[in-house]
């Protein structure tokens, strides 16, 4: 179980976000500079070409001289990606179990709840990550039922 390093892999549209956006969401959103207690949980940037490399290390650069220290996060390049056992897919809304028997009359099967938006955007929201006026323009389009989105509301809200 050491050789891994948990982490995600995002499928992107450049013409709607950048790869330079996705850093800037990377580094607001971890503590560079702190050092990682193991592999497994270990800060990492991972590269598919010459111009991502590029744009990675320069983003570091630019996070140390901002935070004047060093940087640990790790840029290294992509070699292989596999997703995570089951139980460990959409994990936030896995326990919400009212919300998932609904989610998962949907999805049946994990590989398409695993590769769902609604289900990505669920799962965000469960963690805790919803935005109340993003969620008043998309609810209705999410296809739930009145007591699924009693609960989507009830975690935004």
């Amino acid at each position: 179980m050491g050789d891994h390093t948990e982490t995600l892999q995002i499928d992107y549209d450049p013409s709607i976000i950048s790869y330079n956006e996705i850093l800037q969401v990377f580094w607001d959103n971890h503590n560079p500079a702190a050092r990682s207690w193991s592999r497994q949980y270990m800060a990492i940037v991972f590269f598919h070409d010459e111009d991502q490399e590029k744009a990675a290390k320069h983003s570091k650069k630019i996070v140390e001289q901002a935070l004047g220290t060093q940087v640990y996060t790790e840029i290294q390049p992509y070699t292989n990606f596999y997703l995570a056992e089951d139980y460990h897919q959409k994990y936030y809304l896995q326990n919400m179990p009212r919300l998932a028997r609904e989610i998962k009359a949907y999805y049946p099967d994990i590989s398409d709840l695993t590769n769902s938006t609604l289900a990505a955007r669920l799962n965000g929201i469960a963690g805790g990550y919803g935005d109340a006026s993003l969620l008043e323009q998309e609810l209705d389009s999410y296809g739930l039922t009145p007591q699924g989105q009693d609960i989507i509301k009830e975690i935004v809200y």
